[in-house]
């Protein structure tokens, strides 16, 4: 009997990402970074607000598809190649060539900020992590109802649990630092949940800052390797939660995000006990509703460019397609799994490339 001919490995077409400007993509890297280095704030609620959030998921799941596939195969190299095709780096390199410029150049300034004016700061970043509450809450979609009411409040109360953490001391020995990293870097996929703040929580908020300030390249190291571990964990997590749950996914980021502005009260001891508020409060106020109002002008700018590229492509589109070879009428059959011009091989150039 003749053996049928091995299958060859399925051809994905590049998906080209809705935000297709390099620089744009560069200083959403940075403000990434940024609030990377502030405890009480989350660089997955910058990505969520900047509009990115489903597209950075998405990146890193064919990212760590394609080294599992290099690992275990079948079809190694092809199976690899596959998935990197698949990855929107036009999004990616800047992006982290934006958060690695931040970190390294920021870290110290900021940690310094927060340690000399942490009232103002905190009362700062309360509005803007506040403000970026209505952007899980628009994308669930639709009234809520009793289960989602409930999928919030769980979020709210997780998220208040996480910040409620006893801070702790620990030494940065190799083997804390590791968990730590894998659990910190949550952060960057979870929208609410601050890297900082839980490593602060124990200890190594300071150290891994220092290590940064003077590039020690061997905690660095160390750090950045347990941190990819974690990431590959939560990011395969965050795909299947958006991909088979999108609207419950987003209501409890909304309750989370919610729960975690207990870390950012402006008037809090050192040990996170929370006290009422003090003389300072109309000062304090006025920097948290600036924060709200420069979350909201951010999300109106995003919303704004967004229009304008669909709108691109809608008139791109209505000018017809390339002239097509004798006897063939309408459109070319798209490829199984195609999901329209703005994701695979037959996106029209002329689309949102202003983005």
């Amino acid at each position: 009997m003749t053996e049928p001919a091995p299958t060859a490995t399925p051809q994905r077409a590049p998906v080209l990402p809705r935000h297709r400007n390099p620089v744009g993509n560069l200083l959403r890297g940075a403000l990434i970074g940024v609030v990377e280095t502030v405890p009480g704030v989350s660089g997955g609620t910058v990505a969520l607000v900047t509009g990115i959030y489903d597209e950075l998921i998405d990146a890193g799941h064919e990212m760590t598809a394609a080294a599992r596939r290099l690992l275990t195969g079948p079809d190694r190299l092809a199976g690899m190649r596959t998935h990197l095709r698949a990855v929107p780096w036009i999004l990616v390199i800047p992006l982290l060539i934006g958060m690695a410029a931040a970190v390294l150049t920021v870290a110290g300034p900021v940690s310094r900020l927060v340690a000399q004016h942490p009232q103002t700061m905190r009362a700062l970043f309360l509005g803007l992590v506040a403000g970026s509450v209505l952007v899980p809450v628009k994308l669930s979609g639709g009234r809520w109802r009793l289960p989602e009411l409930l999928l919030f409040a769980a979020g709210a109360v997780a998220g208040v649990v996480l910040t409620s953490l006893p801070s702790t001391s620990l030494e940065p020995s190799p083997w804390i630092v590791a968990p730590a990293a894998a659990i910190a870097v949550c952060a960057l996929v979870l929208p609410g949940v601050s890297g900082s703040f839980l490593l602060l929580s124990i200890g190594l908020y300071q150290p891994t800052l220092q290590a940064v300030d003077e590039r020690d390249l061997g905690y660095i190291a160390w750090f950045g390797l347990w941190a990819f571990v974690g990431l590959v964990v939560i990011v395969r997590l965050m795909r299947h939660l958006l991909v088979t749950h999108h609207r419950g996914t987003m209501v409890v980021l909304a309750g989370v995000m919610i729960g975690a502005l207990r870390s950012l009260w402006p008037w809090q001891s050192e040990a996170g006990a929370l006290h009422a508020p003090g003389a300072d409060w109309p000062l304090l106020l006025g920097l948290a509703v600036a924060g709200v109002l420069a979350v909201q002008l951010l999300v109106l700018v995003e919303a704004r460019t967004v229009a304008r590229a669909e709108a691109r492509a809608a008139a791109a589109a209505k000018e017809g397609p390339a002239p097509e070879s004798p006897g063939h009428e309408g459109p070319a059959p798209e490829s199984p799994g195609h999901e329209g011009p703005a994701n695979g091989a037959g996106a029209d150039p002329a689309g949102p490339l202003g983005r």
